[in-house]
């Protein structure tokens, strides 16, 4: 009887030890189950925790910007860029880029001397460029090498400023010279200038034009002077 005891303990511990293998076997061997994981919660301990965002008074989140970054790195020099409702006045290009300033870059000038009204010239700007351009004031005439500006009849101030799609026309009128002869300081000139300006006064709103005169030249006194650009020649026809 206590034969037939022990060889049912010894058989027993040779079943489970089969049973042990045959679990952790993969046929080539014994599979190394690895370091033990982390629990949940150790795992949560462990984690790299997020700095909170900082907020002012009232609860708002502060976020720096790249931008903002650039401002403080180092180093770094204080914008000096003009503000966005200013930006393109020197460059003939206004904000957005969608409008620009019409000047002798994107439009033809011609300079037709009239026959009536007497003394008189006529400036047409052709617009030549693929983007809308405007108009701004008035023309700022120079012929041949004259020191001074013609100044501009304010009853002919628009409305709006003059604008021209690709291909449409705007206009001025010049007075050359006193027809009663009461001008003073007259000469015939070979060359005219004309300067375009910016959204603002006497500034300057790109490239200038030079406008073929006839051959002739043309004659102009103290009384010259010019109107505004106009949308429409109608609106100087009886200046």
């Amino acid at each position: 009887m206590r034969l037939r005891h022990i060889r049912l303990i010894a058989a027993t511990g040779t079943a489970v030890t089969a049973l042990a293998l045959t679990a952790c076997g993969s046929g080539t061997g014994t599979d190394d189950e690895g370091a033990a994981r982390p629990t949940a919660a150790a795992a949560e301990q462990t984690a790299p925790r997020t700095p909170p965002a900082t907020g002012d008074a009232a609860g708002r989140t502060a976020a720096v910007t790249p931008a903002a970054a650039r401002t403080h790195a180092p180093g770094a020099q204080p914008s000096t860029a003009p503000p966005a409702a200013h930006a393109g006045r020197s460059t003939g290009t206004r904000t957005g880029g969608s409008v620009v300033l019409c000047n002798g870059a994107n439009t033809t000038v011609t300079a037709q001397p009239l026959a009536r009204p007497l003394d008189h010239m006529l400036l047409t700007v052709t617009n030549t460029g693929g983007k809308t351009c405007e108009l701004p004031y008035y023309p700022v005439l120079r012929f041949d090498r004259m020191q001074w500006v013609p100044q501009a009849d304010e009853s002919t101030r628009p409305q709006a400023v003059v604008t021209l799609a690709p291909g449409e026309s705007g206009y001025a009128g010049v007075l050359l010279s006193a027809a009663d002869g009461s001008g003073t300081g007259g000469r015939t000139a070979h060359k005219l200038t004309v300067a375009f300006q910016g959204l603002t006064p006497d500034s300057s709103g790109g490239p200038s034009a030079s406008p073929a005169l006839p051959a002739e030249g043309v004659y102009y006194d103290s009384a010259l002077k010019v109107t505004y650009w106009q949308q429409d020649l109608d609106a100087i026809s009886g200046w």
